[in-house]
């Protein structure tokens, strides 16, 4: 996914292909530097910077291979209740019970989430394109990967369906911007989205708003340093905040941090302090599972959803990332590299929170090299749902000690 900026763009698109010179533009350094540290916190989560275990062998010998892009291998004893998306070579599939199936066939799918209702899955397909745009003083042609939203249907029927594009059009020039981690909001009326829209020469890719009525995006005023943008927006249960991921540096090693979004009031504080990202709610809106980062890898945590504090650790391998809690409230998911190989795993998590007890890790798919970049959903319809207190607490933004920043609707 390369682009590049016009020059004079005050911060351009990304690296593109310029068919007409036969090489490539060079990148404009502010939007490669929000590119870098994305996958810098990431690099780590999908693989791209991950340690294979010894050797890359699974035994005396036998070098771990993963499945053909068509299979995912399920354990047959596990048995996932309710259903989780997740891709694998650009397609989407969901795992339910003991098997996976899966629902895309494109090949150009990631990043998929589901709607409240479990009746959409909502995910970002690729196409190919060719653009036009001016580049050192004459109107060029460029190869273009242009994002689009697409929805489809989790019983397979019918066709998926657009719901936006990143297309980018200037006069006679057509460009894109990017759209990226599509999460549907509680009531199913609001995208939240990580976006350069509506014009990628004049922005950073943050934190948006996609009206579903009226397919206009909107963007709050959330600060962010410049080049390097945000990531990883996560709705509360009540829909009344955002989780999202500030990205930061430190010298020249990435500093993430996760916010919270007040919807209401439009106002956005620290949530955690420097090195977490990939927040995931639970049901009861107490506790948030996250990715944390330090100089040994990825691991999987608990923070208190109100203090931002760390609970507990529940990895510790430096090769976990991208947690979600299972709905009810009694798990969490998560991606893992092994050998080289992106699989996904699941932690028991019995008695009381937050004093749980951590049981033995569960392999819900072995050796089938999942998508790293994209975050798994997880959804169990309502009626298989324990319920919740009556009156569960009340979330009120607050600042940890020892946080980055601490934060400010102003950019």
């Amino acid at each position: 996914m390369s682009q590049a900026a016009p020059p004079g763009a005050a911060r351009g698109p990304r690296v593109p292909f310029d068919l007409d010179a036969g090489r490539l533009v060079a990148p404009f350094l502010a939007l490669i530097g929000l590119v870098i540290l994305a996958w810098l916190t990431m690099g780590l989560l999908t693989g791209q910077l991950g340690l294979p275990s010894s050797g890359g062998k699974t035994g005396p010998g036998v070098v771990a291979t993963p499945a053909p892009s068509n299979v995912v291998v399920v354990d047959p004893r596990v048995d996932v209740p309710g259903s989780i998306v997740y891709v694998k070579a650009g397609n989407v599939w969901i795992q339910s019970g003991k098997e996976a199936h899966q629902l895309t066939s494109a090949g150009q799918a990631s990043m998929p989430s589901w709607s409240p209702d479990g009746a959409w899955v909502y995910y970002i397909e690729t196409t190919d394109e060719i653009g036009l745009f001016p580049a050192q003083g004459n109107a060029r042609r460029y190869a273009m990967t242009v994002p689009n939203i697409e929805r489809i249907r989790v019983d397979g029927s019918g066709k998926p369906e657009l719901v936006a594009t990143g297309r980018f059009k200037q006069g006679r020039y057509t460009w894109f911007y990017w759209l990226r981690e599509p999460v549907l909001s509680p009531d199913g009326r609001t995208i939240a989205l990580i976006s350069d829209a509506p014009n990628p020469l004049q922005s950073d890719v943050v934190i948006q708003f996609l009206d579903l009525q009226s397919k206009k995006l909107t963007k709050p005023r959330l600060a962010d340093t410049a080049g390097l943008g945000h990531q990883d927006p996560a709705w509360s249960p009540n829909g009344k905040q955002l989780l999202y991921v500030r990205n930061d540096r430190d010298a020249a090693r990435g500093a993430p941090v996760i916010y919270r979004y007040d919807v209401a009031n439009k106002r956005a504080a620290a949530l955690s302090g420097q090195g977490y990202l990939s927040p995931s709610w639970s049901r009861d809106g107490r506790f948030v599972a996250a990715t944390r980062t330090d100089s040994f890898g990825t691991d999987i945590v608990i923070l208190d959803a109100q203090k931002g504090t760390e609970l507990i650790r529940l990895t510790d391998d430096g090769r976990s990332w991208s947690p979600v809690w299972s709905p009810k409230g009694d798990s969490v998911a998560y991606l893992h590299l092994e050998s080289g190989i992106v699989d996904l795993r699941m932690i028991p998590l019995t008695g009381s929170a937050p004093n749980w007890t951590v049981g033995n890790t569960i392999n819900l798919t072995e050796l089938s090299g999942l998508d790293g970049a994209s975050r798994p959903g997880w959804f169990i319809p309502s009626d298989q749902l324990p319920a919740l207190p009556t009156s569960p607490p009340t979330l009120t933004p607050s600042v940890p000690a020892g946080s980055a920043s601490s934060g400010s609707s102003a950019p």
